[in-house]
């Protein structure tokens, strides 16, 4: 069994109150965070879940599976099966003609683990219907590559089509059989695959938060580490892990934050303390600072939420780092940070900052308790009549006719359930913004990580629903607006 050794923060020189004021920061900047897990000195001394997340949830990584791809490629280059600069197209002659682009041509795997293709773009985006690996050579380019940096996720769905067509197998199968076996990674972890039946390397990964560490471990090592079976063993080449963890590509172009504006490896990014990031749409980041000894992954859903990412590299380097090594605390510190985070969960919905009142905002509620039903106008979701019941704030339910969505949710607390018509786990709360305006947040938990958020504004004699879906894929039908009269 391949275990972590289990410390005190204290005993690595981590003041527990830092930790808790890292998770105050995050709380207060109202941060969607899953988990927190932070090793130091090889050492595990913090491992938190909020619920509905558990320890052996798995979550979707987004492009953390950017970093699982380059070391599948990694390893077929140590068999001899593939080279650096190889030209990609060599290998799906499928998908080339005489009309191929010159530029298309020239792109080599080098190129694509350094994200320096001739797309600036992800180009399967262009046409989601179509296969997703012929469009990363149809789709036309845009600049000679080998030159500047643009995140490009079809590079990485397109590396991993191409260890899954030399490896006959799909790419988490390949890397469980030849590495991640070793640190014992979840058996029951997979990544989605695309329309076509090529697991989507570039944003597929559905893994634990220790999966992360693990493999975070691993490169921290230079790829050699005492194995399950207490056998030292060689995982990855350390000239590959120097590389794909270096400052290869300049990203200060298109950074949308500045801790993205360090530079890029291979499918790897720097961070500004002299490490390296896995990095994954939402907050999923394993954080490595070597200076420090300091190995952090986070899970989170920051979509829709401007520098979100931002806020949680400012906690950990803002708050945690400056606090290493500096006078310790008491076992009583300790026993408090245990409190805090006894009963984490996702936090309900709150006021802006500006008008935050107390408790479950109950001061602006409706004076009478709420069910009503509203007949729809027309509308492209085909809703046809609305349901709502607020008279118990621990059990509310919105109900749409037509289309036989049932949803359930809390005011002023957390409700799990399912989300009708695609079948995905959710927890949801909502607040009284006003006497008259509810809004509603469901978390998204799964393959789908992300979120519906409604705006309901209720009339004396109608409603108008304001539905906003952030996820990256699905739930088009709740986004947009309902207006309905009542039902006397």
């Amino acid at each position: 069994m391949f275990e972590f050794e289990r410390a005190l923060p204290e005993e690595v020189g981590i003041p527990s109150l830092s930790i808790r004021k890292t998770l105050e920061f995050l709380d207060q900047k109202e941060v969607p965070m899953h988990s927190l897990l932070i090793m130091r000195r090889d050492k595990l001394i913090f491992e938190k879940y909020y619920k509905p997340y558990e320890k052996d949830t798995l979550h979707r990584m987004f492009s953390i599976s950017k970093t699982f791809t380059a070391l599948a490629i990694s390893l077929l280059i140590d068999e001899g099966k593939i080279h650096y600069e190889d030209k990609i197209v060599s290998f799906f002659p499928e998908y080339v003609s005489e009309d191929t682009h010159p530029w298309i041509k020239e792109m080599t795997i080098r190129n694509l683990l350094e994200m320096r293709t001739c797309h600036a773009s992800t180009t399967y985006k262009v046409d989601m219907k179509s296969n997703w690996v012929e469009s990363f050579f149809t789709v036309k380019p845009t600049h000679k590559p080998g030159t500047v940096f643009h995140y490009d996720t079809s590079a990485a769905h397109t590396l991993c089509a191409l260890v899954e067509k030399l490896s006959g197998t799909d790419l988490l199968s390949f890397l469980k059989e030849k590495i991640l076996k070793y640190v014992d990674f979840s058996d029951d972890s997979y990544m989605v695959k695309d329309p076509f039946g090529v697991s989507i390397g570039g944003s597929g990964l559905m893994a634990t938060p220790m999966d992360i560490l693990k493999v975070l471990y691993i490169l921290d090592k230079n790829g050699e580490i005492i194995c399950n079976d207490g056998i030292k063993r060689l995982l990855l080449n350390p000239d590959f892990i120097k590389l794909a963890t270096s400052s290869i590509s300049d990203s200060i172009m298109s950074a949308p934050v500045p801790s993205e504006a360090q530079g890029y490896g291979m499918q790897i990014w720097q961070n500004e303390k002299g490490g390296f990031v896995l990095y994954g749409m939402g907050g999923q980041l394993a954080i490595s600072i070597p200076s420090e000894e300091l190995l952090i992954v986070t899970c989170a859903d920051t979509q829709g939420m401007a520098g979100g990412n931002q806020v949680i590299y400012n906690a950990i380097y803002d708050i945690l780092l400056p606090a290493l090594d500096s006078a310790l605390d008491s076992k009583y510190d300790y026993d408090k940070l245990l409190k805090y985070t006894q009963h984490f969960k996702i936090a309900t919905p709150r006021l802006p900052e500006g008008r935050r009142m107390g408790g479950a905002n109950k001061d602006i509620a409706p004076k009478k308790p709420i069910l009503a039903k509203y007949k729809l106008i027309d509308n492209p979701q085909g809703f046809d009549e609305l349901i709502l019941n607020l008279e118990d704030p621990t059990n509310c339910t919105l109900k749409f006719t037509g289309n036989n969505v049932d949803l359930s949710f809390a005011i002023g607390d957390m409700k799990e359930g399912i989300f009708p018509i695609y079948d995905v786990p959710y927890t949801a709360g909502a607040i009284w913004l006003r006497e008259n305006v509810l809004y509603i947040r469901f978390h998204l938990v799964g393959e789908c990580v992300g979120s519906v958020r409604m705006e309901l504004y209720l009339g004396e004699k109608d409603i108008v629903v304001y539905m906003r879906k952030i996820e990256e894929t699905y739930f088009k039908e709740f986004d947009g607006h309902l207006y309905g009269t009542i039902i006397e």
